[in-house]
């Protein structure tokens, strides 16, 4: 039996609630879609037709039903330098191959291996994106005038107040009808969206990227687009994982690394760039009850009908409402919990959770947190497991006989453990190590099995290795010396 709803019921289980809360998140993505293109150095309608393109295809070919996916801040920074120094055309070309190698790395299965990333990093990883979320929507409140900020006062007391009321919709779309609906009747003098820059007028059209189909080419777009790839990827695999937990449902991550791979080759076909999961849109979105996939195909499709249709309308959507449900998202999207259990949870958890959020937050960048936060984890976690190798001397049958069992695991990082465990004093005739409760994992391991075994011999002792596992014993026949026919033998 799958784990996974089947495709009618990730489609249809609750269509009206799927579509509210697609058209909270498409409101929502305009100012921001706009932003991200301003940080990248193109035009909106670049941002714009991405977020159009990347939704609506991810939520055909995606992974994980009601993610959010569209052009984001974390590529957009990455694409600076090649717009500046190489032009839009070359974005193109950067995505397309961008999603090339997502396509390559989820038909190698990769997605899978997301799970290795450890809850403190996932921890530190979802309050890093809540404290961005939250200072990014500093510049439309810092030196605004008296009315913006009563205008978000009155929109969070909507968002959080509804809810006690009625659940019939989302509380974040009627504090946005509600607080537009005021400024346009009264006039208030506050930002709006048409302030963010100017929307696009048409559809998106076919469009090849302009640039020559030489190396010299891939050698600029290829570091680029690996680049992007990589962060695309880390951002919504993770952004998959918290869905998972929020929604209590599996999602399949391979079918999302090759979703995102497709959405952003076609993305740039229709004059976009490269994009990936929004967390916090994705928050929005099932926080305002979607769980499947229509939801996120009516974002998109809702999104192009805003900037095409209602764009004198959306225009004029004072910047305070929208401001006022990230602010919501982001108190949603900080762990509270994780602040109370720092002195019940163990320091090097509290270390990685710490490191990967402060990471994320001074410099900006996703993928140096995450990063950082995996590789702390592995060494805690290699020096934790280091700890567990034990050598006991058992009783010998004879008194110039040692016997040795050996408990553990046996590798690069336990390895000099091992090799000290042993005592080498006197000279016995016989050493028996028993490896039965023992696992051989790498070469270093072998080679520590082997210096013990030398160390023996060269006293003139006879060294019997016994109860090494079969993966164990294949790895010392290919790279073993103890037991070859030209090793060493016993000094006499």
């Amino acid at each position: 039996m799958s784990l996974y709803p089947s495709e009618r019921q990730q489609w249809l289980a609750n269509p009206r609630r799927d579509l509210l809360a697609g058209t909270v998140v498409a409101l929502a993505l305009i100012p921001e879609a706009i932003a991200f293109s301003l940080i990248a150095g193109v035009d909106p309608a670049v941002g714009l037709y991405a977020s159009f393109v990347i939704a609506v295809t991810i939520a055909i070919v995606g992974g994980r039903p009601a993610m959010i996916s569209a052009a984001t801040g974390a590529m957009a920074l990455l694409m600076v330098t090649l717009v500046r120094d190489h032009g839009l055309e070359y974005l193109f070309a950067a995505s397309i191959l961008c999603g090339v190698f997502q396509i390559g790395i989820g038909l190698l299965k990769l997605g899978r291996y997301i799970r290795f990333v450890s809850r403190s990093v996932m921890t530190g990883f979802v309050n890093a994106l809540a404290i961005l979320i939250f200072l990014a929507q500093m510049p439309e409140l810092i030196g605004a005038n008296w009315q913006t900020y009563a205008l978000v006062a009155a929109s969070l007391v909507i968002i959080y107040g509804l809810p006690r009321i009625t659940k019939v919709v989302p509380s974040a779309l009627v504090a946005i009808v509600v607080v537009s609906a005021f400024v346009m009747i009264t006039g208030t003098p506050v930002r709006t969206v048409g302030d963010m820059g100017q929307m696009p007028t048409s559809l998106p059209l076919f469009h090849l990227p302009a640039v020559p189909l030489t190396w010299e080419t891939l050698i600029i777009i290829a570091p680029i687009s690996a680049t992007l790839a990589f962060v695309g990827l880390l951002e919504s695999l993770l952004t998959a994982n918290l869905i998972d937990d929020i929604t209590d449902t599996p999602s399949d991550k391979d079918r999302e690394t090759r979703g995102q791979g497709v959405a952003n080759i076609l993305s740039p076909l229709f004059g976009g760039m490269a994009g990936c999961a929004m967390i916090g849109q994705s928050i929005i979105n099932v926080t305002s009850g979607a769980r499947g996939r229509l939801s996120t195909l009516w974002a998109g499709l809702f999104l192009l009908f805003l900037i095409l249709v209602l764009q004198d309308w959306v225009a004029r959507i004072p910047m305070a409402a929208l401001v006022a449900v990230m602010i919501m998202v982001s108190v949603g999207t900080f762990d509270w919990s994780s602040l109370t259990r720092i002195r019940s949870i163990p320091f090097q958890s509290s270390v990685v959770m710490l490191a990967t959020t402060g990471t994320v937050v001074v410099t900006h960048d996703l993928s140096k947190g995450v990063v950082l936060g995996v590789i702390l984890s592995a060494i805690f976690f290699m020096r934790k497991v280091a700890k567990t190798i034990v050598v006991e001397a058992d009783d010998a049958t004879a008194p110039d006989e040692l016997r040795y069992r050996v408990t553990g695991q046996l590798f690069f990082a336990s390895a000099d453990v091992f090799a000290a465990s042993f005592e080498h004093h006197g000279h016995p005739r016989r050493v028996r190590i028993d490896m039965t409760q023992a696992h051989l994992w790498d070469r270093t391991g072998v080679a520590a099995l082997d210096k013990v075994v030398f160390r023996y011999r060269r006293q003139g002792a006879e060294v019997e290795v016994i109860g090494v596992n079969e993966t164990g014993r294949a790895l010392v026949d290919r790279v073993g010396r103890h037991d070859k026919p030209d090793a060493p033998a016993p000094a006499h």
